[in-house]
């Protein structure tokens, strides 16, 4: 999946690709047309740099809800040509995470649309769990034939029966079907089942890996050939490294961190930072000028997991350097100093956003830190975190690092977390957005009795207005 290309922050599009409360806000007074075109482009093409982990369906659904939009552009996505060129989940998952919310929502467009594209689609797997959550027993039992007819009755097709049986995230429907007295539909159920969980045993009882009678040789070599393969196996390796080294061991470890090869050396550098070893800092330092980057990120990585009063000693004088292991000490400071490294955190903060822009990785630790240890003086940098970054995971950090940080939080940008894509964000909101404003006091009425809402954004918001007040 390519990256997504993402409209500027000032625009309706780019508002609502980033999951902005303000996207709805703009949405709900800009021309209808415009408003569902712009809602339309989100859902038909995902937005999100990691679709796996950020929220966006919800936040969308509520605006075709508010907006009374019509489905039929979802529809032409969804059964269109590309959907038998293009089988990947991402293409196809947020418009079924869509309709599954608007299903929820009393759209029986949204429930019929699902089941026809669970009876025909490529991603049906992924409507029969959104229809798990939300359909009837008699429409879901209506689903088996279809579904079942795409797997072939002989040994292949049975095999990729019990693997989708096994796999499925919702297993309500499966459970129907099993006891579903046609042969051609219970039996062949019930025998995917027998067969996944068999299945499922063999995986289970197969070693993997190194195991406690090997060598320290062995397994610093098991994570070199990993490497080789194109698999980074230094935290797996390290851990059995734990289990079969011994004290007469350390000065080959020692040796594998400093000389040995890319898979031996981040093996050893993890074990070592694990195992607090005095010599580890060195040893860091040393790969943290190494030409290969393998190296050089085991060894920042490494160091961020230690917790030693060491650690944060030596991060102290590391955040100076203009290289990979300063930036990784300034995310110590940020995750374990205190306030006398304030200033140093605010520094790494500003050089992030300077040198590598408002999505970088390495804010999400510095954000955090920055409403950790309370720096006033980092509110305009989280501030423009906050507008510019595609993440609406790194903006729900930045909103809670500006309820730490920003005096004006409350009247500001809280207000528009009220309708922020992410719940996390939503439960900030609610805590801490001012009730001066009408808008929000009719919104977290809204929020307390949305079946749909997350129950943390619930409690938070009752803790504002009380557990009975009416719906607006």
């Amino acid at each position: 999946m390519f990256d997504p290309v993402i409209a500027p922050s000032g625009t309706l599009l780019g508002l609502l690709q980033r999951g902005r409360g303000d996207g709805t806000l703009h949405a709900l007074t800009a021309p209808r047309s415009e408003a569902l075109a712009a809602l339309d482009h989100c859902v038909l093409n995902d937005p999100r740099h990691d679709w796996q982990v950020e929220n966006r369906s919800l936040y969308y659904a509520r605006l075709y809800l508010d907006l009374h939009g019509g489905l039929g552009e979802i529809e032409g996505h969804l059964f269109g040509a590309e959907d038998v060129l293009d089988t990947d989940d991402s293409r196809t998952g947020l418009a079924l995470a869509v309709l599954g919310h608007l299903a929820s929502y009393g759209r029986q467009d949204a429930l019929e649309l699902l089941r026809r594209y669970a009876a025909f689609g490529s991603n049906w797997a992924w409507a029969l769990d959104e229809l798990a959550l939300r359909d009837d027993d008699t429409g879901l039992r209506a689903l088996a034939a279809p579904v079942l007819a795409r797997f072939a009755p002989d040994a292949e097709g049975e095999a990729d029966l019990a693997a989708a049986v096994r796999d499925a995230y919702e297993p309500r429907p499966w459970s129907l079907w099993e006891a579903d007295p046609r042969p051609d539909i219970g039996a062949r159920v019930r025998a995917a089942r027998e067969q996944g969980s068999f299945d499922r045993w063999q995986r289970q009882m197969r070693p993997a890996g190194p195991r406690p009678e090997w060598s320290v040789q062995a397994v610093l070599d098991w994570a070199q050939e990993g490497l080789e393969r194109g698999a980074v196996l230094y935290v797996p390796a390290a851990r059995c490294l734990a289990a079969v080294a011994g004290p007469e061991d350390r000065p080959e470890i020692l040796t594998a961190a400093r000389h040995g090869s890319d898979g031996a050396r981040g093996t050893a550098l993890r074990y070592l930072a694990d195992a607090h070893d005095p010599d580890v800092f060195d040893l860091v330092e040393y790969a943290a000028e190494d030409p290969s980057h393998v190296v050089v990120e085991a060894a920042t990585a490494a160091f961020e997991r230690m917790r030693s009063v060491a650690a944060v000693e030596r991060a102290r004088r590391w955040a100076y350097r203009p290289d990979a292991l300063g930036a990784a000490a300034g995310r110590m400071l940020a995750c374990r100093g205190g306030a006398q490294d304030s200033k140093l955190v605010l520094a790494a903060l500003r050089e992030a956003v300077r040198g590598e822009g408002p999505d970088a990785p390495t804010l999400w630790t510095l954000v955090d830190g920055a409403g950790r240890l309370g720096i006033a003086c980092a509110a305009p940098v989280l501030r423009h975190v906050y507008r510019e970054t595609a993440s609406s995971h790194l903006r729900g950090r930045a909103a809670r690092a500006l309820a730490a940080t920003d005096p004006s939080f409350a009247a500001g940008f809280a207000v528009e977390c009220l309708w922020d894509c992410e719940e996390s964000t939503r439960e900030v909101a609610a805590r801490h957005a001012e009730t001066g404003d009408a808008r929000v006091v009719n919104r977290l009425r809204r929020l307390a009795s949305d079946p749909a809402e997350e129950d943390d954004v619930q409690d938070a918001v009752r803790s504002r207005i009380g557990p009975d007040a009416p719906a607006v």
